[in-house]
């Protein structure tokens, strides 16, 4: 019989599987919500992590859900266990967190959302690790060691895998997609802050469909 954390484990392999690139998304409008979620997809992109940055982050998250059934979203910046519920409550399909707490990764074991703990250093992944967890956010990623840093890591930590964000852009994207360890990556220039409070959708279709085709 499949325990729970293994259940969660299958579940955040399967979506991370499909989603090589995972846009780090703050919604500055509730209004934005649905447009970026829509040219996002229509860019080949489907997996979204609705960060809880602004006020409207839960009802923008909640709206993408609601009207755009093809995005798989889930919530970042989780930061506390009370985070981690609304992500439940809101219907998303995994979360993720900058770093972890001892009460964050107790809560997220006893949780049945997928959950991706965020860590910079090797005491930290040991205690992701020990808590069950063998998928990591690693961030910041350049400013924690870049590349160099995950392939140090991957020496007493074969078994961990990490989506590396902070600092990747599209150029390197694929430099970082490449090594062994890693099995995502996020970042926020596939949906800029500034194009979306323009209304320049288009841009971010365009750009989600090159930096997929840059990963080929």
């Amino acid at each position: 019989m499949t325990s729970p954390a293994e259940s969660r484990l299958a579940r955040l392999d399967a979506l991370l599987a499909e989603a090589p690139v995972i846009p780090v998304i703050t919604v500055p409008e509730l209004a934005h919500a649905v447009p970026l979620a829509r040219a996002l997809v229509a860019g080949g992109i489907r997996t979204l992590e609705i960060t809880l940055r602004t006020p409207v982050a839960r009802d923008a998250a909640r709206a993408i859900i609601a009207e755009v059934p093809e995005a798989v979203v889930g919530i970042g910046t989780v930061l506390t266990p009370e985070d981690l519920q609304a992500a439940h409550d809101l219907g998303a399909r995994f979360a993720l967190s900058p770093g972890a707490t001892p009460e964050l990764l107790r809560a997220a074991a006893d949780s049945d959302m997928a959950f991706m703990p965020g860590i910079a250093t090797p005491s930290e992944l040991m205690q992701v690790l020990a808590a069950g967890f063998r998928i990591a956010k690693f961030f910041p990623a350049v400013p924690a060691g870049g590349q160099a840093a995950l392939k140090a890591l991957a020496g007493p930590f074969p078994q961990a895998r990490f989506c590396p964000t902070g600092g990747i852009g599209e150029a390197d994207a694929k430099a970082w997609l490449a090594l062994p360890n890693v099995v995502a990556v996020g970042g926020s220039w596939l949906a800029p802050e500034a194009e979306i409070r323009e209304g320049r959708f288009a841009a971010i279709t365009e750009r989600a469909r090159r930096t997929l085709a840059g990963l080929a």
